[in-house]
């Protein structure tokens, strides 16, 4: 391996704990917005829909913090191997390496399709 590709993992490292940030901060606007809808609609079927949605932003929350832990150990995982391999990292690292890009891409998607789906319940209820 080499040290190109060790510090573009590093890049992908820094790039997804940035992103988790973010998607934090957007299920913090998100839950402000849930707020609104809450206080404004009382309707058994708007209440149905304030539930259903804190709930995922829970889920989701819960979600992008363990993404979060996995990453981290990852990162630490890379730099040992880097460190006991002269600046390369083993196949098994990589394997893994892979499975958290995976990961974070299925979370990706789940944000966003959870945004969409958001997104139309307040076109219905504001």
């Amino acid at each position: 391996m080499s040290t190109a590709k060790t510090t573009i993992l590093n890049y992908e490292h820094t790039d997804w704990l940035k992103a988790i940030e973010f998607y934090k901060e957007d299920l913090d606007i998100l839950q402000k917005r849930l707020a609104e809808v809450a206080f404004k609609n009382t309707s058994k079927e708007a209440m149905a829909g304030v539930e259903h949605f804190q709930n995922q932003f829970i889920i989701q929350r819960n979600n992008l913090d363990e993404l979060r832990h996995y990453i981290n150990e990852h990162i630490q995982h890379v730099a040992k191997d880097i460190t006991e391999h002269n600046g390369e990292v083993e196949d098994d690292t990589l394997d893994e390496h892979a499975r958290r890009k995976d990961e974070f891409a299925s979370l990706e998607k789940v944000m966003a399709d959870l945004r969409h789906e958001f997104n139309e319940f307040l076109a219905k209820w504001m």
